[in-house]
């Protein structure tokens, strides 16, 4: 259920000139009949795939066969999210995660084929994670941190005895990568920083671990070999941009599997190493590479015109091939492509049919300099309408993190905001990722200076199109980028016309200081890109919290709260509206109490985006002589 401060106020709509092309514009609602499909994994005779999708309003799993593409509905959760993450092998039972309340607590659930449901991680303060099944399909490997809150073990159960094994305890803080077929390797990374790792590969037997970080940089791993005798790793050493290699168990050599100009984000290989999938980071999109190991050329896809293949699993028998494509205009649908056949069959369709995806707007990359020079990469989304007749107001937004990306991905509160005419900058600040691991390093001790510069930059980049009306343009953001909204109308209070700051951190004193237990192994770190909040670091972590100059704001915010989230707790976002509402500054708060750090039920995502809308409606399009202090609602 919602706790809503504020109530609704009749909306305020702009004029459009009638040079302003015709433009269909829909509501909320019509967004979020949309279908959100996450995962999309093959029984086990590859007839058909398994998928969790919020058709409902919530994620609940489905079930659709290949042949008739009819969809069967296998769970029925109307208060919790459920993920699948596999089908049991040779079972039609099936793997999901789910947590309450958004609290990130997963756990594991078996649900058989008669809906009976058995809870295999049942620790009231446990955190499981799906890991994979073993090589011949008899165990489920998966980590927990049931022995010690801060440290994940890694288990397996034996399937259809569901009891816990422990593998390996870590005792040592470290982040299980990845384990050999026989067990008798592991490969454990250990943070030094959020841009470098400690990389080993430790011998079971043996009881020795061998470190290969030999040089300072990023190391993740990418799989062994079936036979145990090599492992395959990403690491960015000596480059601007993360690459693909393999290591020689036997030698200790190393060598260069696959590099491009940009980052290599995961990569693992079929089942009997036929193929090996390659997902690249292409300045803010997904590009996908499947090689084929014999011939090590990439395998063939038809082409989509205006999607991009955004996802692949590959079926045991390394015929058939799970494809999601989607696109900024197009929310992800699942296809399988047959390799024997060639043959392509779309299975689900996402868009709601009564949006016409011609009205929706096509992201683009664009760059701007900013104060000192340096070149901001940005996503780009211009309103349909927008004319130098009918001026549009706009919005600089702000991605999460630290250290994250907006990419062209399909998001429906940014369309939602186009198709209503707001011009959106979402901006790759300094410090995000994607850019090179120079970029990426730029904010560490300058988070909320520097890169809210960039944002700032990117405000100036809007003023300069001549369809953007100069003198409404607003600031929104979640997670991180909430606080950089509340640091940009904190901080530099004439900037931003309103700011809609979404779970956003207020005072990083408190939040690096109740940072969740099982981030334990990321701790060190992040204080090394934050700042320690036990030292003299404080200092200028006060300096940057915007809840200890609140008195600075000047213009209207509003601000929306999980209250269950356990990474920026609600009393971030209390603390900050009490003081907005002391110094008299229009505020709005709407806090959603079966919520955690990001929104999943469709219910409130309606809601809470209806209302952003309607505020943005209020102080962005109506007439500049609204006085600033007046609020929409008495």
């Amino acid at each position: 259920m919602k706790k809503t401060f504020l109530a609704i106020a009749v909306l305020l709509l702009g004029c459009q000139t009638s040079t302003s092309p015709e433009v269909v514009t829909y509501d909320i609602k019509d967004f979020f009949d949309n279908i959100s499909i996450s995962g999309g994994y093959f029984s086990s005779d590859e007839e058909k795939l398994i998928y969790s999708s919020n058709e409902s309003g919530i994620y609940n799993v489905y079930e659709v066969a290949l042949s008739s593409k009819s969809v069967t509905k296998l769970s029925s959760s109307e208060q919790e999210s459920f993920f699948v993450r596999s089908y049991v092998p040779n079972s039609t039972d099936f793997i999901y995660s789910a947590d309450q309340g958004g609290n990130e607590i997963n756990h594991l659930y078996l649900q058989k084929r008669d809906g009976t449901t058995i809870d295999l991680t049942p620790g009231e303060k446990e955190k499981s994670i799906f890991y994979k099944w073993s090589q011949d399909n008899a165990f489920l490997y998966y980590l927990s941190n049931k022995r010690d809150s801060r440290y994940f073990d890694l288990y397996k159960m034996e399937v259809d005895e569901w009891e816990p094994i422990l593998v390996y305890e870590n005792k040592d803080n470290f982040s299980l990568s990845e384990i050999s077929n026989n067990e008798q390797y592991l490969l454990l990374s250990k943070a030094v920083t959020t841009s470098e790792n400690n990389f080993y590969l430790f011998d079971v037997t043996q009881g020795q671990s061998i470190e290969i970080a030999t040089l300072p940089g990023s190391y993740s791993s990418a799989g062994f070999s079936n036979d145990n005798k090599s492992f395959y790793y990403i690491t960015d050493i000596e480059k601007e941009f993360s690459y693909l290699k393999k290591y020689d168990i036997q030698t200790g050599e190393s060598s260069v599997v696959f590099e491009t100009n940009w980052d290599v984000m995961y990569s693992y290989a079929s089942k009997n190493e036929k193929f090996r999938i390659i997902g690249i980071n292409e300045d803010g999109k997904n590009s996908l590479q499947v090689i084929d190991m014999d011939s090590n050329k990439p395998v063939a896809f038809p082409s989509f015109d205006v999607a991009d293949i955004t996802g692949i699993t590959i079926s045991e028998s390394e015929q058939k091939i799970r494809l999601s494509v989607g696109s900024s205009k197009m929310p992800n649908d699942l296809f399988v492509y047959d390799l024997n056949e060639a043959s392509l069959v779309q299975l689900t369709t996402s868009l709601n049919p009564v949006i016409d995806s011609k009205n929706l707007v096509k992201a683009e990359v664009v760059r701007y300099a900013s104060f000192d020079g340096l070149e901001i990469p940005a996503i780009y989304y211009k309103p349909l309408n927008a004319t130098s007749q009918n001026k549009v107001p706009a919005l600089v937004w702000v991605h999460g993190g630290p250290g994250g990306q907006s990419r062209m991905n399909f998001n429906p509160l940014i369309q939602y905001l186009t198709n209503n005419g707001y011009a959106i900058l979402a901006v790759n600040n300094r410090g995000s990722s994607g850019y090179g691991k120079s970029f990426y390093k730029m904010d560490d001790k300058n988070h909320g200076e520097k890169d809210l510069q960039d944002c700032i930059w990117g405000k100036k980049w809007l003023q300069e199109l001549e369809y953007i009306d100069t003198e409404r343009i607003g600031i929104i953001g979640g997670s991180y980028g909430g606080y950089m909204t509340m640091a940009a109308m904190t901080f530099t209070p004439e900037e931003f016309s309103v700011g809609v700051n979404i779970f956003g951190v207020t005072n990083w004193i408190r939040t690096l200081k109740s940072i969740p237990s099982f981030w334990e192994a990321r701790r060190k770190a992040l204080y090394d890109e934050l700042g320690d909040p036990y030292s003299q670091d404080s200092i200028r972590l006060k300096k940057i919290s915007p809840l200890f100059h609140a008195e600075r704001v000047k213009n209207p915010v509003m601000v929306l709260q999980g209250a269950n989230d356990p990474r920026v707790l609600q009393v971030e976002s209390d603390e900050i509206v009490a003081e907005l509402e002391k110094n008299e500054i229009p505020v709005e708060y709407v806090v959603f109490e079966d919520e955690g750090h990001g929104f999943r039920k469709k219910e409130n995502q309606i809601e809470g985006y209806r209302q952003i809308k309607d505020f943005l409606d209020y102080y962005l399009k109506s007439p500049p002589t609204i006085p600033a202090n007046k609020k929409r609602i008495d």
